[in-house]
């Protein structure tokens, strides 16, 4: 039994610590939260201790790895420490919102054998998976393009857009994981539309974004579109489609069951989708849990790693210039 503590005990700590809990080859050894009636919760629902600080979680004997869900700007910190302590770590997006500092934590651990998996779960939903094993198996053909459309049920209060880091570090970040996961190559060109539709005043005021569109290029010629937007009144929407040249294939939205009702006033009317992504995400979320577990038990790298969530940064880095520039960006050009 792998013995994993989570660092953070806010929404999706608690959902971590849950799935560490319940999963038949890891258990949850303690967490730790700078809030410390949050870590006690959570340590009295799962009856594991609440540790008193980030040292005692990486000096601990009887933990043999960690999760990461504190706040953005402590990740790079932990991911380092964790390394340094020999413990394996999987840390949730982004890395940090400063591409700098990513590249600075990159050297800190380079040569380290200790697994870093960096938490784009979205790769392992089952949907988004086997659109992925048809794609890779030629079921479509040679792969043109990927559509991906990622739409939020609602705006976020205030407070999370004020230490997000924007649009596409904190939203668009795990499409562009998607994107390059699905086309199996580097984008080389992006060229971004970023809006203020939904609440222009707030996103004035934070230099911020609710919606965009973002087109990417690969060195072959493959096309990527991402589309963004804060507030789908009508639920989660989360859809990919892989267009090829003999077919298309489509990992589309959930909902809690199937059942469509027909009437005189109405046709098609089924369920809401699954409300956010906790909840759209659950199989995700535990499949990336069994992915770290399996890399450990193993020894092989993780399948989503370091690279992989400076990669994604370094896409949105491209997005971000080009709607400040109004031009296609050269991924090159990025730090």
């Amino acid at each position: 039994m792998l013995r994993i503590a989570v660092l953070g005990c806010g929404r999706i700590g608690r959902m971590h610590a849950q799935n560490i809990a319940a999963h038949p080859r890891a258990r949850l050894a303690a967490v730790y939260d700078i809030h410390r009636p949050a870590a006690e919760e959570v340590a009295a629902t799962f009856g594991v201790p609440a540790l008193d600080s980030p040292e005692a979680v990486f000096g601990a004997a009887d933990v043999d790895a960690v999760l990461v869900a504190t706040s953005t700007e402590t990740h790079a910190d932990y991911i380092e420490r964790a390394i340094a302590a020999g413990k394996p770590v999987l840390c949730e997006k982004p890395i940090d919102l400063d591409l700098a500092r990513v590249n600075r934590c990159a050297a800190a651990i380079k040569g380290s054998s200790v697994p870093v998996q960096i938490g784009f779960n979205r790769r392992f939903d089952p949907g988004h998976r086997a659109l992925w094993q048809a794609v890779r198996a030629g079921e479509i053909g040679e792969l043109h393009q990927v559509v991906i459309t990622s739409r939020d049920p609602a705006m976020p209060p205030r407070a999370y857009y004020e230490v997000a880091g924007g649009l596409f570090r904190d939203m668009t970040i795990h499409d562009f994981d998607l994107a390059r996961f699905m086309l199996g190559e580097e984008p080389v060109e992006v060229f971004a539309m970023a809006g203020r539709q939904i609440d222009p005043g707030l996103m004035q005021e934070l230099d911020d974004h609710d919606s965009a569109m973002v087109v990417m290029r690969t060195a072959s010629g493959r096309q990527c579109h991402i589309n963004n937007h804060r507030q789908a009144v009508y639920g989660y929407d989360q859809r990919v489609e892989c267009l090829g040249t003999a077919g298309m294939a489509i990992s589309d939205n959930r909902k809690p069951h199937e059942m469509r009702r027909h009437a005189e006033a109405f046709t098609e009317q089924a369920a809401p989708y699954l409300n956010f992504f906790i909840e759209r995400y659950t199989e995700a979320f535990m499949a990336e849990l069994s992915a770290f577990v399996e890399a450990i038990e193993t020894g092989r790298a993780p399948e989503v790693g370091f690279e992989d969530g400076r990669r994604a940064l370094i896409l949105a880095e491209a997005a971000m210039q080009s709607v400040r520039e109004r031009r296609v960006v050269d991924v090159s050009e990025i730090g």
